[in-house]
């Protein structure tokens, strides 16, 4: 392995060997986006974090919403996760004939069939280059009743799934 000063094409390639859970985000509106940057942040308090293009069409209602959900795709769910990729569409419209989603009490679109869903307040926006980083404390949550469901997973430019020995812990 060779060090090499970074520019945009290598800090690409680099960040493809870097596998992580494929998210979709939803706000009022209502809007939604596809996301590989969710991470847990603390636990004590409970917060999240996500990133969110300032350019891409859910940003004005993802930037003015007091409430957010989360949803960690299924394996089955990559259909969902290139839909709310695409940009230039009725996201939703488009989501209609894969599966169905409903508002919260509160007005969150929330996507059916997801492993697990987070509705989060908002907490804090930090803007980091052509994206802002969003803080959220997670109000309610919920999971996939199979306990077998596995995430859907984004590497190398790819949607791929894990194979069901990867949840098990390290001896």
């Amino acid at each position: 392995m060779t060090l090499a000063a970074i520019d945009s094409g290598l800090f690409r390639r680099v960040l493809r060997r870097h596998a992580a859970a494929v998210v979709v985000v939803t706000a009022p509106g209502p809007a939604g986006f596809t996301a590989t940057s969710f991470t847990s942040v603390s636990l004590d308090p409970p917060l999240v974090s996500f990133c969110v293009s300032r350019t891409g069409s859910a940003w004005p209602a993802v930037s003015a919403a007091p409430l957010v959900a989360v949803h960690v795709l299924t394996a089955d769910q990559e259909p969902v996760a290139r839909i709310f990729a695409t940009p230039g569409i009725d996201r939703f419209a488009a989501h209609e004939p894969l599966g169905t989603w409903h508002e919260s009490p509160d007005g969150v679109p929330l996507l059916d069939g997801a492993l697990a869903i987070l509705i989060c307040r908002v907490e804090n926006q930090f803007e980091a280059g052509d994206h802002t980083i969003v803080v959220a404390s997670p109000i309610d949550a919920a999971h996939h009743d199979d306990a077998e469901a596995t995430p859907l997973v984004y590497h190398d430019g790819e949607y791929v799934a894990l194979g069901q020995g990867a949840s098990t812990g390290l001896l």
